[in-house]
């Protein structure tokens, strides 16, 4: 093993790695507030924004991300004219793609509450909303934390498919590490060990935030 390629190409790699915790971070933000909205959306009472909840999370559940990627930095500008900046392509199709299923975890973790918490609220003179905001959000976001540091980590490996946009996060530094060095081994296993870092601490930040409850 080339252990000098490796003392070499860390620097660059690190760099790559902090463009990939960039994107994550954009990306998950983003996923956050429309898995929010679409959550509440998919089990409120107005049967139209149900429905076209359903439909929006159901479509970007259904197709891959990396297709997603395609239509947002390839096709759009063919329809709008003008070119995507590839880090907003990135985080606007990771976001959207992250939103669709923390929907699915928000909705399942609402409906995991007793519904006696909803009629408890609404015979205190409460609105839906203000009992949905009040009484049921605080104890779903509590049983839903295992289930969205899985799809944090989920979203920060998955964010190796923006380097075929020629966006240089980790996954991209090191094909042109690679295509400069021929160190293919050395390299995808520096790759794999920086994603295995940065993985390992989100599921210790998770598992902390799960003892604070």
């Amino acid at each position: 093993m080339n252990f000098e390629l490796i003392q070499q190409a860390f620097p660059l790699l690190l760099l790559g790695a902090g463009v990939t915790i960039e994107i994550t971070a954009v990306s998950v933000a983003i996923g956050l507030i429309i898995g929010l909205i679409i959550g509440i959306l998919r089990i409120g009472q107005i049967r139209v924004l149900r429905i076209i909840a359903t439909i929006y999370a159901d479509c970007i559940r259904g197709t891959p991300l990396l297709v997603q990627i395609f239509l947002i930095y390839f096709a759009l500008p063919m329809i709008s004219g003008h070119r995507v900046d590839p880090f907003l392509a990135a985080v606007t199709a990771c976001g959207i793609n992250s939103g669709a299923y923390v929907s699915e975890i928000i909705r399942a973790g609402i409906q995991s509450i007793d519904i006696g918490q909803m009629e408890a609220g609404r015979s205190l003179g409460l609105t839906w909303w203000q009992t949905m905001y009040h009484i049921i959000l605080p104890q779903a976001l509590r049983n839903i934390l295992p289930p969205l540091g899985n799809e944090f980590i989920a979203m920060l490996k998955d964010s190796s498919l923006v380097s075929v946009i020629g966006f240089e996060e980790l996954t991209r530094r090191g094909q042109l590490i690679i295509a400069q060095t021929y160190g293919s081994f050395e390299i995808w296993l520096t790759v794999a060990f920086l994603y295995l870092v940065m993985t390992l601490a989100i599921s210790r930040l998770v598992s902390f935030l799960e003892r604070r409850k």
